[in-house]
């Protein structure tokens, strides 16, 4: 995490008198430096090359203290099976963020109206051993979310969703799951290994991490060795939707029922960027044809509005193989319309 500054005692005292007690003035000035960076689209005053690269040019500070919702990134990819490099994902996705402004034309959508967000840095990672690297992560989730800030997190491979979920369910219980991804993540084991990014929601279920009568996984498309992943998760209560059943349509409709699933109870997103297809996200790991489109994407996400959301992740990005930058683009605004559709968010 970066560290804290220091707030000199002559402009606490200053913004105090603003803010008419001492106790509102770090909130004050949270909220003052908060409008002025999105103001800039009007103001011309931070052009998008300039300054550094948080997520969204938000501000930055070291933990989940006084935010309600938090951008955070989890540079692992020692979980994965085929092209390595999504430990690169989170800063490539904050560098492509600074063409993404703070209303939704789309939408409406205007969360810092009503949010208080800030980029709080990445989560120390050991790169040379994965279930250490889980506990930690596991770890900083915990005080991450103990005072109820909901994280948007940037990966990392689809491994970084099992640690999470253990420090969701210790603060929400189990979740529902919408899941976007080419592939179920249901395998048991790879060479003798139990955690990996293609076991993680079979290891979140038999943890009792997730409420299975509450996941629905979207996009499911590719070969396998057989058809175990899919037929397991529906034995155990998920709906999984294969890919064939996306073509050619919007996927409003199906975002209706989604939301009939999950209920009002709390629900996660992990979106693992290899479900859309690679003519629109090439930089990922095990690519496969026949995904979504970014149209669909923008669908299922916005179809989440209105859910109880604690928490969700981007997944995937690897940018050795994103040439242009245009995987790493459509992941920062994903996590952009993700932040749109948390509770309590505003609409102009």
């Amino acid at each position: 995490m970066l560290p804290e500054v220091m707030m000199p005692t002559f402009l606490l005292r200053n913004i105090s008198m603003l803010a008419r007690t001492e106790a509102q003035a770090p909130n004050y000035l949270f909220k003052t430096i908060q409008r002025k960076l999105y103001n800039r689209s009007t103001e011309h005053d931070s052009p998008e090359p300039c300054g550094i690269a948080s997520m969204m040019k938000l501000p930055i500070q070291s933990s989940s203290k006084g935010l309600d919702a938090c951008f955070v990134g989890v540079p692992l990819d020692i979980g994965v099976s085929n092209r390595t490099g999504a430990r690169f994902g989170p800063r490539q996705i904050r560098v492509e963020s600074v063409l993404v402004h703070e209303v939704n034309h789309g939408t409406g959508a205007a969360p810092f109206d009503s949010l208080q967000v800030a980029d709080i840095g990445d989560v120390p990672i050991n790169l040379y051993h994965l279930p250490k690297a889980c506990e930690g992560i596991r770890a900083a989730y915990s005080k991450i979310v103990e005072n109820g800030c909901k994280p948007l997190s940037m990966g990392g491979d689809h491994t970084i969703t099992y640690p999470i979920l253990q420090a969701i369910k210790g603060k929400y219980g189990p979740v529902g799951l919408v899941h976007v991804d080419a592939h179920a993540d249901m395998s048991d084991s790879m060479l003798g290994e139990k955690i990996y990014h293609g076991s993680t929601f079979r290891r979140c279920a038999e943890e009792g991490l997730i409420d299975c009568k509450r996941v629905a996984q979207i996009g499911l498309r590719g070969s396998g060795h057989g058809l175990a992943d899919y037929t397991l998760g529906r034995q155990m209560g998920f709906r999984c939707v294969q890919i064939e059943e996306c073509w050619f349509k919007s996927l409003v409709p199906l975002m209706k029922e989604v939301q009939a699933q999950m209920g009002n109870g709390p629900v996660y997103i992990s979106f693992d960027i290899d479900g859309v297809d690679p003519g629109f996200a090439p930089g990922t790991g095990t690519p496969e044809i026949a995904g979504l489109t970014s149209i669909q994407a923008l669908e299922i996400i916005r179809g989440c509005r209105g859910l109880n959301i604690v928490g969700t992740d981007l997944v995937e990005v690897s940018p050795p193989y994103d040439k242009a930058g245009t995987t790493a683009i459509l992941a920062a605004n994903l996590l952009f319309e993700m932040l749109c559709v948390l509770p309590r968010v505003k609409y102009r």
